[in-house]
């Protein structure tokens, strides 16, 4: 680990960028022209006095997860987020995303749909992003780790993935997350991470084993799926999905419906974020 070259990549990314390209309004009293520390530490989920050690070449080697938190907030590049591991004496993620690491164009996407709910997602359907209106409507989906992180596993193993997801809706949206699976599987053949999620699915869930033996295979580009929001009540909303050149990650754009959907969607915003229940997760995003 190089810390004081680590400190000093880190305090000049922070100086480099402009509030407004992390979504942050910067006010007529703004005296610098980049990030704050505690901003970083907002965008990133950590304490600000972690941000200050690690500033300073005071702190120990941090985790390859603190790691991606600070390349997200940093909106680094791929080439920088590279750097920022070798720096801190870890091996880069690798280039397929399996690591879940969102791309920084794909970060600043986000930033600039503002209003909009939108995320970015692995092709096995891990979070890796979301900004703030995706919070607001769906909870914090990025905060997972081993396969709960897969949207399709969370399905089929926890009972509330479902539960605020409208019945007539529940059997659609299963196949529908069991084919994109199915697809991924298809375009990454042999490949271990995908093999072994399938395989844990299937001895999980008899309902995964009976669709996956139907052998549907579809790529989700564009749908429609009800929210059930534990504050402002039933969403409905125009789902759209981008997908990169090398179909690893995908950018999911959410808009209302209805007129009445965007008046909840209003309303909320206002209201702010919304813990949802013990044991929920949001509703399924996918």
């Amino acid at each position: 680990m190089e810390r004081d070259q680590l400190a000093d990549f880190l305090r000049r990314r922070r100086e480099a960028i402009r509030p407004a390209e992390a979504g942050i309004a910067s006010g007529p009293r703004r005296r610098t022209t980049g990030l704050r520390r505690e901003e970083v530490a907002m965008l990133a989920g950590m304490s600000v006095d972690y941000v200050v050690r690690i500033e300073q070449g005071r702190s120990s080697q941090p985790s390859p997860q603190l790691l991606g938190a600070l390349a997200r907030a940093l909106r680094l590049s791929d080439d920088e987020r590279d750097h920022l591991f070798h720096l801190a004496g870890h091996q880069p993620p690798p280039a397929d995303g399996v690591a879940g690491l969102a791309r920084a164009g794909l970060i600043r996407l986000l930033d600039l749909l503002g209003d909009t709910p939108a995320l970015v997602l692995s092709d096995l359907g891990e979070i890796l992003a979301q900004n703030r209106t995706a919070v607001l409507l769906t909870g914090d989906h990025t905060r997972f780790s081993g396969d709960r992180r897969y949207v399709v596993h969370r399905w089929f193993t926890d009972p509330a993935a479902r539960a605020i997801c409208p019945p007539e809706e529940q059997e659609h949206h299963a196949r529908k997350l069991v084919a994109d699976l199915r697809a991924a599987a298809g375009r990454r053949s042999g490949d271990p991470t995908v093999a072994g999620l399938v395989d844990r699915l299937r001895a999980a869930s008899a309902d995964f084993r009976r669709l996956w033996s139907e052998h549907e295979v579809a790529v989700r580009r564009a749908d429609r799926k009800t929210f059930l929001h534990p504050r402002v009540g039933r969403l409905l909303m125009d789902c759209e999905t981008l997908v990169t050149p090398d179909q690893r990650q995908q950018l999911l754009v959410l808009t209302p419906a209805d007129a009445g959907t965007r008046e909840r969607l209003d309303l909320l915003r206002v209201l702010g974020t919304q813990e949802f229940p013990t044991g929920r997760t949001g509703p399924p995003v996918r």
